[in-house]
């Protein structure tokens, strides 16, 4: 049985990893929820406006105290310590998510495409990592189970430019910025120059297409019974790609995300082949028309 605050903090974040979650195998689901509880938690006390610094802090210092042994009563760190023993999870893997969490509040910009990666090896790169545990995958998975988290943070930031400004960050690497002649992310600025921003947003893109590409290499690792909500979550952000790619302003106008129908349609399709190709899954007009120009295939 899935803890009810667990279930109400993952449902009330990412609809995608939500909806596509419900599909992990019953043994399985448990520790999935406990794993985004925890995560989700730690991201909304630095995500908020304004940011609850105090509560990151003592959020975290909670979680060293439960890891060392002292009794915490909070079911969301208790679950996720519990989970990160149960699983081996590597206790360097939780520093790393912590540090980049901490961040958020210290750090607005990234001048390079290293240091991007960087934060997102510890916002997501180990969500692929605990998720592979939990699926109880090979070592020789855990590669790709980071690019896998990588594309799908980069993606994130592309679709909440506008989310983000509000925050005071910017994540896309300074120096492309700079390239591209884009000297400033704020709307009022890009509308000026569309096909600066058009070109800057495509470059970004194609990072999140060869890592993607490079994650899914890893499919053959991942069982039928993980691989159906995994890849469901993955062409789901592919979607999201598609979307962006299409108009790069979209990002600026609504937040891109799938609707529950076709999050739960493409399950369906994944249910019955996970490892269907593209080309199949649109004789039945559930993916996504493709956009030739933007080739994560």
């Amino acid at each position: 049985m899935i803890n009810k605050t667990l279930f109400s903090i993952f449902k009330q974040g990412s609809k995608t990893y939500f909806y596509s979650s419900l599909f992990f195998p019953t043994y399985a689901k448990k520790d999935v929820f406990s794993l985004y509880g925890f995560v989700r938690k730690a991201d909304n006390y630095v995500d908020s406006i304004p940011q609850k610094i105090n509560k990151f802090y003592e959020f975290k210092e909670k979680y060293y105290d439960a890891i060392n042994g002292k009794q915490i009563d909070d079911i969301v760190i208790d679950s996720f310590v519990n989970l990160a023993k149960k699983k081996n999870f590597d206790p360097a893997w939780t520093d790393a998510f912590l540090n980049s969490m901490e961040n958020d509040i210290t750090k607005s910009t990234y001048e390079t495409i290293d240091e991007t990666i960087e934060y997102m090896y510890g916002s997501a790169e180990v969500i692929g990592l605990y998720m592979a545990k939990i699926m109880n995958l090979k070592q020789e998975a855990f590669e790709y189970a980071k690019y896998l988290g990588r594309s799908m943070q980069y993606i994130n930031f592309i679709r909440d430019i506008a989310e983000d400004i509000k925050l005071g960050r910017i994540y896309m690497p300074g120096e492309d910025m700079k390239k591209y002649g884009i000297l400033s992310l704020d709307y009022d600025f890009v509308k000026t120059v569309p096909e600066k921003f058009n070109n800057f947003i495509k470059k970004q893109l194609s990072y999140y297409c060869g890592w993607q590409k490079k994650a899914e290499e890893g499919y053959k690792y991942i069982p039928k019974r993980y691989l159906i909500p995994v890849k469901t979550a993955s062409e789901m952000y592919n979607w999201t790609a598609e979307q962006i790619y299409n108009d790069p302003f979209i990002v600026y106008q609504k937040k891109v995300k799938p609707q529950i129908s076709q999050i739960i349609s493409t399950t369906i399709m994944n249910v019955i082949d996970p490892r269907t190709n593209k080309r199949h899954r649109k004789m039945f007009n559930i993916y996504p028309k493709v956009t030739p120009q933007l080739d994560c295939y």
